[in-house]
């Protein structure tokens, strides 16, 4: 992001996880990751809780830095070169950490929040069921109550670090009314590692790989009540509230696909074909304009979701959506790009290009696809313009001739102008 418009706090912040970035983590750690040499990134997670660049929006008492979601995006930016995989590590205490900062109990922050933005604990979130993603609200894996715990039986797949955590935030069901309504099913629990929490096998992914990645099985798992997060039956709530953080990672880490893009217009400025170096052949200079243009409309509309979550603006979930869903495909399209100027190399091992388009794939798919993020933009967007309250200028009216009845009339309405009964509904 362009520093004048960040604070000087956040620019700080930046330059500080820019300098993290290029000297705390090894390529050698990272082709270990993506060899699955490394199966956690643990080493990664300790480092970065000791330069307290954990949980940079939580407070402070909880081990937090107590900044805004701009600051964090800031920082994301930087990390989102490193990869998906260690992109996540990053994220995943903005968004199990939003669970507990904002329905948690004081007992559950302090038994869980602190020690894991302290970097004492690992911990990841339990989603995804195999009968289906984007279906969340007909999760089968079910918690029943019984007295002062729960027993819970399921499975959840697709979990960022099933491997490596030492609890889980899973959304299981929780009221088996067949009436009750979808929002009212679910609820939000605590759950230790441990006992009937079993990580079945492990995933062979095309990117994203080190961030343990697996299934994990919850056989007779004895939940205390007070693991649960939030109201009974209102995992809707916690849901919706973490999908805020779940999205806006995503987005600010495709912002990382600059790395990419560097590294492309590095190559280009040396490598020399038919007499000159290639940047100055168009087909490859505007790839870079494209690209640089595509990346920067990205950051702008990320910050600018990230600034409405901060301004608690009215139609965030919008914007959030929007800046996953753009942010996502504009940085497949940088990596596409680098990979096209970079030529027949950018296809092997030898540079990191390969490595980026096959994590950059998964981005599209997590966290909601980009066909449910459009769901969403478009329903709220409908919401907003078809609100009695809605304001603004509405262009209809100045239609060229105000007596044509071909407009936005209902079908009643249509047929009483055919009838004579109204002349300009």
């Amino acid at each position: 992001m362009y520093d004048f418009l960040l604070t000087q706090e956040e620019q700080e912040l930046k330059q500080e996880v820019r300098e993290f970035a290029r000297e705390e983590v090894t390529s050698d750690f990272l082709r270990k990751m993506d060899k699955d040499e490394i199966v956690y990134p643990r080493e990664f997670i300790e480092k970065l809780a000791a330069k307290n660049l954990r949980g940079i929006r939580f407070p402070k008492k909880y081990g937090g830095r107590e900044m805004s979601w701009v600051a964090e995006i800031a920082a994301f930016e930087e990390i989102g070169c490193l990869g998906i995989a260690l992109g996540c590590a990053f994220a995943m205490p903005s968004i199990v950490g939003e669970a507990l900062n904002v329905f948690g109990t004081e007992e559950q922050k302090e038994k869980y929040l602190k020690p894991y933005i302290e970097g004492k604990l690992v911990a990841a979130e339990a989603l995804t069921e195999p009968r289906g993603g984007s279906d969340f609200f007909g999760a089968m894996t079910k918690a029943k109550l019984h007295d002062d715990h729960f027993v819970l039986n399921g499975m959840k797949r697709f979990v960022v670090g099933a491997e490596g955590s030492d609890f889980f935030l899973v959304y299981c069901r929780t009221n088996f009314d067949e009436s009750a309504h979808k929002y009212n099913r679910l609820s939000l629990l605590i759950v230790d590692k441990g006992p009937g929490v079993e990580t079945e096998y492990m995933y062979g992914l095309m990117g994203c790989r080190g961030g343990g990645t697996g299934r994990l099985v919850f056989r007779d798992v004895k939940v205390p009540k007070e693991n649960l997060v939030g109201e009974l039956h209102g995992g809707a709530l916690c849901f919706h509230q973490m999908m805020i953080p779940e999205r806006l990672t995503s987005a600010a880490g495709c912002l990382g696909a600059w790395g990419a893009l560097d590294l492309a217009v590095r190559y280009s400025n040396r490598r020399r074909a038919f007499g000159k170096e290639i940047r100055k052949y168009q087909a490859v200079s505007f790839k870079v304009a494209d690209s640089i243009t595509q990346l920067d409309a990205a950051r702008g509309l990320t910050y600018m979701a990230a600034k409405a979550v901060d301004n608690n603006y009215a139609n965030v979930r919008r914007l959030v959506s929007e800046a996953k869903r753009f942010a996502t495909e504009a940085a497949w399209d940088v990596v596409n790009n680098s990979m096209q100027i970079m030529g027949g190399i950018g296809y092997t091992d030898v540079y990191p290009i390969e490595r980026a388009l096959r994590d950059q794939r998964l981005a599209m798919i997590w966290t909601g696809t980009t066909e449910i993020m459009n769901l969403m933009i478009q329903h709220e967007y409908y919401n907003q313009i078809l609100d009695p309250s809605y304001d603004r200028r509405i262009m209809e009216d100045d239609a060229g001739n105000p007596d044509i009845t071909e407009r936005c009339f209902s079908d009643e309405d249509m047929m009483d102008v055919f009838e004579g009964k109204i002349q300009n509904p």
